[in-house]
């Protein structure tokens, strides 16, 4: 069996194979899609695929929506050419759960994919074509935080937005410039409403959206290249509305072992691979059973029922409750220190690291414990009840085949969320951070991971980060087994609010972040012995 629209004809194969097929019309479903565009993507990758898509999967079965979403990718066009086009955008779902039985699906919601560049007249075309449509509801985004970001550290435009400045809307090749040019035309278009949604992992990712985009904007008008009525246009959330989101599911990279099993049980070509720009992808995409996705409800042209689907429609209060309670407590920083130390301490397994004395601990003391006073219970969702069900199933699942070296990538853009939002507010409560233990060593543990080094002296290699250059070599001069070789380095990285959040010597922090980095600087074992001595 190949997972094709000609494939999906063998239907009993499929059943026979465990896996449940859409009962709509995929065909209308995808021409009532062309016609009337509802729903625009930005972000073709995993969590997506099969998490968004997963949504309007659901209203389809459930009748209360007859289109699907509108795939858009701005960087990875080999994800368009390689995994969605051969397997006419088909997806195969398959939830891991903790008993080691998997669910599988087949997900056909994703009804057109668009390697959208302008230089690629006919997708361009296509992309303002779907963008001055009415039917057009909202568009979405899944591409990480860092797709977000027009500036560096030092708060300079990165080069290729300095080139979509200077080119303009018709020459802007980055997620934001090409959305700020949609936009553009939309509004040349008759100004029609539109919700801009950004369901990425980070904090008040709504309002990092909307900055992009009206900087963007505001870089084109002093160059003539659109006027101040489109500013006023995209600045107005009655016509262009930015809502906040909170979304959580950990979809790991596709497992190999997954891949053999659904080809053992006669579906063809289900091996990962890796793409020409090194994406390890594959048709199908694993993930937990666990998702949560909390919406701003502020949609000026109308949108799809979502709540039909799971989705939690609120205030944007309460999603800046849940997003925080995950974000900066019961989830993502506990991936963080896991991430770093998994990489030290040579796990290749998030669920074998909460296996770990020393590394269960840690992420207990940094959400339960040092998290948890002040976190805001956003009510529709118990923070107790969140963080024990990662400690206790989502982290320890066996059969979840994530990683640390994943979780570790651009760990210098997450940082300030993660950890940073959790030092702020103990300095409004408290004047100072200085009580929090785990947090900082945490830190430390990402600052030792930069070395590139693991606690027996063997180099590894680092996941990347876009960052990565620049801390590196603010580090230059610390060496492994040599404690004495640092002598302050750590004190640009500590102090820069750009990537905290905060100065966390005026925190309280500094000084005992850079004890730690010391101890475990020193030696083989010398990570496991700090974690030991700060944990016990």
């Amino acid at each position: 069996m190949k997972l094709t629209l000609e494939g999906l004809k063998d239907r009993e194969g499929w059943k026979k194979a465990g896996v449940v097929l859409p009962s709509y019309d995929i065909a209308a479903a995808r021409a009532e899609t062309i016609r009337n565009p509802v729903w625009v993507h930005f972000g073709a990758g995993n969590i997506f695929r099969m998490f968004i898509g997963g949504i309007a999967e659901t209203l389809l079965e459930k009748g209360f929506s007859k289109t699907g979403i509108v795939c858009a990718e701005t960087f990875s066009f080999d994800m368009i050419n390689e995994i969605y086009r051969p397997y006419d955008n088909l997806v195969l779902g398959v939830t891991l759960k903790p008993d080691g039985s998997v669910a599988k699906q087949v997900i056909g919601s994703l009804a057109e994919a668009i390697s959208s560049t302008p230089a690629v007249p006919e997708a361009w075309a296509r992309m303002k074509e779907i963008f001055a449509s009415k039917s057009l509801q909202l568009i979405s985004f899944t591409i990480t935080e860092k797709g977000y970001a027009l500036k560096n550290s030092s708060g300079d435009f990165f080069p290729y937005i300095v080139s979509d400045i200077e080119k303009g809307p018709e020459g802007a090749v980055s997620a934001m410039g090409q959305v700020t040019a949609l936009l553009f035309h939309r509004f040349k278009s008759g100004a029609l409403p539109l919700a801009v949604v950004s369901m990425d992992n980070c904090s008040h990712n709504g309002e990092k959206l909307k900055n992009s985009v009206t900087e963007m904007a505001d870089e084109w008008l002093k160059r003539g290249f659109v006027t101040k009525d489109f500013i006023s246009y995209i600045s107005d959330e009655s016509r262009v509305s930015f809502p906040w989101t909170m979304i959580d599911k950990i979809t790991p990279r596709p497992s190999v072992e997954i891949g053999k099993k659904l080809e053992d049980s006669g579906i063809e070509s289900m091996q990962p691979f890796v793409t020409e720009k090194k994406t390890f992808i594959a048709p199908f995409v694993n993930a937990e059973g666990p998702q949560y996705l909390v919406v701003e409800d502020r949609f000026p042209n109308g949108r799809p029922p979502l709540e039909k689907a799971g989705v939690y429609m609120t205030g944007r209060d309460t999603v800046n409750n849940v997003e925080r309670m995950k974000v900066t407590t019961c989830l993502n920083p506990l991936h963080t220190a896991l991430a770093v130390y998994g990489c030290l301490l040579k796990y290749t397994l998030i669920a074998d690291e909460m296996k770990d004395r020393e590394l269960s601990e840690l992420v207990h003391r940094i959400g339960p414990v040092e998290g948890m006073p002040v976190v805001t219970d956003p009510k529709i969702l118990s923070p107790k009840d969140f963080v024990n069900e990662v400690i206790t199933m989502r982290l320890p699942n066996p059969f979840v085949p994530d990683t640390p070296q994943r979780i570790a990538c651009d760990t210098s853009q997450k940082v300030g969320i993660r950890f940073g939002e959790t030092i702020k507010s103990y300095v409004a409560k408290d004047g100072s951070a200085s009580s929090l233990n785990a947090i900082p060593l945490a830190i430390a543990g990402w600052c030792r991971y930069l070395l590139a080094v693991d606690d027996e002296g063997n180099p590894f290699e680092l996941s990347p980060d876009p960052m990565l250059e620049e801390l590196c070599g603010k580090l230059k001069g610390i060496v492994w087994n040599k404690p004495e070789s640092y002598t302050g380095q750590l004190k640009e990285i500590l102090s820069n609010e750009r990537i905290f959040g905060i100065d966390l010597y005026k925190a309280g922090l500094g000084e005992k972040i850079e004890s730690f980095f010391r101890e475990e600087l020193a030696g083989p074992g010398a990570v496991r012995a700090a974690l030991k001595k700060h944990l016990a």
